[in-house]
């Protein structure tokens, strides 16, 4: 598996090409913007664009969908049924879907917004704006916030700390980095004892 990792400037926004290199089959995670440069990686190395995963229904994550749907036949997947008004296939509760060569694990996380989806591919978490470096995502009531930090507690932090976190914004980062560092999940009373082993 090889990831392209590409930025958004417009709202710094982080989009994944995740290729299966065996086969040239690849998969776009939250196109904010489609840009020349990641056409080109497409189109430059020759490989099959079949799907679009959908991490929550944001324009920052989701705006160069129209776009890229003009250019490929893509499935999209997503937990909102209209897409940055294009259709997709629904997602719910947790699952596994074996698209492009590569196996996709997902599971609802709400709290940032309600249709906020994780994907896991090979040991690497997709996990838009439920989690970034040391801190978490925005929420919108005090509500939210306890209902994402315990998603994060029992979703995320409960896998092997080498397992590596792929956010919406800013820099990548690990399960067991954001077990010491995130300060929202520390503030907010979480047990490191309890997490200490790798499972």
């Amino acid at each position: 598996m090889k990831i392209y990792f590409h930025i958004n400037i417009d709202s710094f926004s982080n989009c994944y090409l995740v290729v299966d290199e065996q086969s040239g089959r690849a998969v776009i995670i939250d196109p904010g913007k489609i840009s020349e440069e990641l056409l080109s990686k497409i189109e430059g190395n020759g490989y099959t664009l079949e799907a679009v995963l959908i991490t929550h229904n944001h324009s920052g994550h989701t705006k160069g969908l129209s776009t890229l749907r003009k250019i490929y036949d893509v499935a999209v997947y997503a937990a909102d049924l209209g897409v940055a008004k294009n259709p997709a296939s629904v997602i719910r509760g947790e699952g596994t879907l074996r698209i492009a060569g590569l196996n996709v694990s997902y599971f609802s996380l709400p709290g940032h917004s309600s249709d906020s989806m994780v994907f896991k591919i090979g040991n690497v978490l997709f996990t838009g704006d439920t989690i970034e470096a040391g801190t978490i995502g925005g929420t919108s009531s005090s509500y939210a916030r306890r209902t994402l930090i315990f998603g994060i507690r029992s979703k995320i932090l409960s896998q092997h700390d080498d397992t590596i976190i792929m956010p919406g914004h800013g820099p990548m980062t690990s399960v067991g980095a954001e077990k010491m560092f995130n300060i929202d999940v520390v503030r907010g009373g979480y047990n490191k004892k309890r997490f200490s082993e790798k499972r």
